[in-house]
This record gives C-alpha cells, structure tokens and sequence, in this order.
C-alpha cells in the first residue's frame, strides 16, 4: 500500500518537544482522513510519535527509519 502525504514537514535536526509542537501544529491545518509525512532524525521521536499518536487519536499508517532519519505517514482523525 502506498499512500501519498498532503503535507510534509522537515523536522531534522529538532529535538525533543519541537518535532511534535510542529507535528500538532501541521494536522490541524489538515481536513479529516489527510496524512502528514514527518521527518526526522530524534531518536525520541520514534517513541514521541507514538505516545502522540495514542493521545490524540491520529494514527501513524506507517513508520521507518532510512539510516538516521525517521519517517512518519500520520492520518488525522
């Protein structure tokens, strides 16, 4: 299955809290059932992404690290 993001942002180099600020920030510019790509390279944010993801009911539809940068396809709800 390949899914194409509405909106990507480039969170590399952030650290924690900045990558998820940004991450709220971006899907509540998008209308429901649009996905957010998210990159970044905090290790945290894989666990930071989740924790996310549970709290506001937005689920991540996939996510994959490409050497040191994490990649996250998160759909709103």
């Amino acid at each position: 299955m390949s899914v194409t993001p509405d909106k990507t942002i480039d969170c590399k180099g952030l650290s924690c809290p900045e990558p998820i600020l940004r991450t709220k920030m971006s899907i509540n510019e998008l209308k429901s059932g649009q996905v957010l790509e998210v990159i970044a390279t905090d290790p945290g944010s894989i666990n930071d992404m989740a924790a996310w993801s549970k709290r506001t009911g937005n689920p991540i539809l996939e996510s994959k690290q490409d050497g040191g940068v994490f990649h996250f396809l998160v759909k709103k709800s």
